[in-house]
């Protein structure tokens, strides 16, 4: 258990959050879709990909910034859960314009996605060689689309939990400059107490 004190505290380790799990199967599986569905010199592909790819790099990026800036932790990923709400528009867009059926959250299909997601309590810290465990390189378009959805919205609700925990560890721990703070007056304290002469 860590001192609050700590001028460095622990960072990193977003491999084993499990918002940046589930950001990461977004990021794998949208490509895959993209490579399926959508044509690949569209300025949509990138559009997808990029901020598919966003969500999962701002996590990793907020979680080592989190060292010496609770504030730019909080921003980044609070950026990643934006990124993921605009690719989560581009696949109900994708849905509308075809005139696909958009599961409801509650349907049977939608509740089996979510099952599946929470039911594995696999550690994917390492990597896996599961490239594609929701089957979207096999599945219709239809399918594939929802599954995404069901997805992003469950990595965002992680995110959205996430970054209530980070605010509340801000109100209560203070961030890097409080700390350095704290620090350099009990160092100050330290040298008084040790009298004239002392270093």
């Amino acid at each position: 258990m860590r001192d609050k004190d700590d001028l460095i505290p622990p960072h990193g380790g977003y491999r084993k959050l499990r918002s940046f799990q589930c950001a990461q199967a977004v990021y794998d599986a949208t490509v895959i879709f993209c490579d399926r569905f959508v044509e690949k010199r569209s300025r949509m592909r990138d559009q997808m990909i990029q901020a598919a790819r966003s969500g999962v790099q701002n996590i990793a990026e907020g979680s080592m910034a989190s060292a010496t800036s609770k504030k730019t932790e909080l921003k980044l990923t609070s950026v990643a859960r934006a990124s993921l709400e605009e690719l989560l528009l581009d696949y109900e867009d994708f849905l509308r314009q075809r005139g696909m059926r958009i599961w409801d959250k509650n349907s049977p299909d939608a509740l089996s996605v979510r099952n599946r997601y929470q039911s594995d309590k696999s550690d994917r810290s390492g990597g896996s060689d599961q490239s594609d465990p929701y089957r979207v390189a096999t599945v219709s378009a239809e399918t594939a689309a929802n599954t995404m959805v069901c997805l992003i919205n469950q990595a965002s609700f992680l995110l959205g939990r996430q970054l209530q925990n980070l605010e509340q560890a801000f109100l209560s721990e203070g961030g890097f400059t409080e700390r350095l703070y704290r620090q350099r007056q009990a160092a100050r304290n330290g040298l008084n107490k040790g009298g004239p002469g002392k270093i």
